[in-house]
């Protein structure tokens, strides 16, 4: 029976060294590591014996003393809200393409919008000596990542601005495009709008809530506290929203939903109904225009959000010593439908 060369079994958390390498070429430490870092001095032979004992062994070099060096990590962090959500696709490929072209690896995690976990995850990657930081915020404290912007450490803060410290921000315009998505609907012929958010410690909500507030003020209409309803986006919170304000003698003919988790469960509820109700919801999501009819709304663009807080962070690596600054980019109304019916007779 012919026997069979067993290989042998991998040594978990015992990666091979330079010092293996070198024995096994027959080669001194420095040697190796000339070899490795692409240096001159070492002949075709050797080097030749060198780099098949690396590729025997599986080894890979460990960039920790270039890190001491050089102090740079050419690593990037990217803290979201939720990784499930969508919105934070095309925003962190965005942030990861930058990074790429700064030859930087780019870590990411999630803060599952808790405070405690943001504070975490971020002091976590600062341990591991990332260059930067962009953060989409849970808390509104970050006086916690001032010591490690002392030090040198960049960090841009995405969606929200940072609390208690200077940072650079980049923002989506939340005010201008909820006061335009309610207009749109007030051009309609609404004048009982509801507008269903997110909870109203978060930036984003607060503005689109003042935005919502801006465009009936400007019509000469007060809301009655009924037609808001503020609070966390689970689809039941949100369903029995929806159906309270649809209720009622004077039920709401249109509703402005403040952001895409609200915009999915209210299409939901509305599908339920007889009546139609006219919606508009801030931000887009997939499959959006396929519906009947198709769902307007305010879209902003995460993708550009995400490339110019990068490249504010490696502007900032790069030596940009201004300031911090806001930077509030645009949005864009996209009819489709939901948001053009009028008010039920």
């Amino acid at each position: 029976m012919a026997q069979t060369t067993r290989r042998p079994a991998p040594r978990y958390g015992n990666r091979p060294t330079m010092k293996d390498v070198a024995a096994r070429a027959g080669v001194g430490l420095k040697t190796v590591s000339r070899v490795v870092n692409d240096e001159p001095g070492v002949t075709p032979d050797t080097e030749r014996r060198v780099r098949e004992a690396i590729a025997a062994l599986g080894f890979r070099r460990n960039d920790s003393a270039r890190v001491l060096r050089k102090g740079r990590t050419a690593s990037v962090g990217l803290i979201l809200e939720d990784l499930a959500d969508p919105f934070y696709g095309p925003l962190s490929r965005a942030v990861e393409e930058v990074a790429r072209a700064h030859g930087a690896l780019l870590i990411n995690g999630s803060s599952a919008e808790d405070p405690e976990r943001e504070r975490e995850l971020a002091l976590a990657l600062c341990a591991r000596r990332v260059d930067g930081l962009v953060v989409i915020p849970a808390g509104d404290d970050h006086r916690y990542l001032q010591p490690e912007i002392a030090a040198g450490m960049a960090a841009v803060f995405v969606d929200r601005p940072a609390g208690g410290i200077e940072a650079d921000v980049v923002l989506s315009d939340s005010f201008g495009g909820a006061r335009e998505g309610v207009r749109h609907l007030l051009a309609h012929g609404h004048r009982r709008v509801g507008f269903i958010g997110d909870m109203p410690r978060i930036h984003t909500a607060a503005e689109r809530l003042r935005g919502y507030r801006a465009a009936l003020a400007e019509a000469g209409i007060t809301p009655d506290p009924e037609w808001v309803s503020l609070g966390v986006t689970d689809p039941q919170r949100v369903r029995d929203a929806a159906h309270a304000m649809l209720g009622g003698p004077e039920p709401v003919t249109a509703v402005f939903a403040g952001n895409n988790r609200v915009t999915v469960t209210v299409v939901r509820v509305l599908a339920e109904r007889v009546r139609p109700v006219a919606l508009v919801g801030f931000d887009d999501f997939e499959l959006a225009d396929l519906l009947d009819p198709g769902v307007t709304v305010v879209a902003q663009d995460a993708a550009q959000l995400g490339r110019t807080a990068a490249q504010r962070l490696f502007g900032r690596l790069d030596g940009a010593a201004h300031e911090a600054e806001r930077f509030v980019l645009p949005t864009r109304l996209i009819p489709r439908g939901s948001g053009e019916l009028p008010p039920a007779l």
